[in-house]
């Protein structure tokens, strides 16, 4: 018969009764259990039940020892260790405390929380990036848009990529600039470059985010 008090708490953390793969320490407590038990009251027991149930037709080519089973048994344990150990039962912690079960899970909980944080931290973030559409408007028709297009690219920074461009009309045979441009938000500060753009005044009178959005 099995202790499924004590298994619950056993599979609380772990997947089976001894190591990583289903073993004979498994086939042994399976065996020992009558009928499949209920989610409700076990519900690790019930999902470990389940899947060691599917190993079936493996039961014996499965390998490791059944000695691990034997702790889950309400008799066989007991039984064995007062003969190799003598007549004082109390001396003898057959199936561990509480504290050591809570321990343990803890510990296993600790380590799959500094992996996860290990890998979580060596993973590279993301770079930020905003895709601009700047308006870039000249003092009258008379200024050479060609001269103002070349100014404006002239300007380089670290995270700035200009793109395409093109002369749109706003009236009175006057047409501003309209140029597309990449920027790595960390880097680039659209107020500091407008105010660069401005400082060609000869052929800038003002500058316009026209649109923007995060790529």
């Amino acid at each position: 018969m099995a202790d499924l008090h004590k298994l619950e708490q056993h599979l609380a953390a772990r997947s089976y009764v001894e190591g990583y793969t289903p073993s004979q320490a498994d086939v042994t407590v399976f065996k020992a259990i009558a009928s499949a038990p209920k989610p409700e009251a076990n519900p690790h027991v019930a999902r470990w039940y389940t899947h060691i149930q599917s190993y079936t037709s493996e039961f014996d080519s499965l390998s490791g020892s059944s000695t691990a089973g034997q702790a889950f048994l309400g008799g066989g344990a007991p039984a064995a260790a007062a003969a190799a150990g003598g007549d004082d039962d109390d001396e003898v912690d057959l199936f561990g405390s509480d504290e050591e079960d809570d321990a343990e899970a803890e510990r296993l909980k600790a380590e799959r929380v500094a992996e996860y944080t290990k890998k979580k931290a060596g993973k590279p973030k993301p770079v930020a990036k905003s895709v601009v559409t700047l308006d870039v408007k000249p003092w009258d028709d008379e200024t050479d848009m060609e001269a103002l297009e070349k100014s404006v690219r002239s300007i380089e920074k670290d995270g700035l990529l200009w793109g395409l461009s093109k002369l749109v009309p706003i009236g009175y045979g006057i047409r501003k600039l309209q140029i597309n441009l990449v920027v790595e938000d960390e880097k680039v500060s659209l107020d500091e470059l407008q105010e660069q753009i401005s400082e060609f005044e000869d052929y800038v009178q003002s500058t316009d985010v026209q649109a923007m959005q995060k790529l």
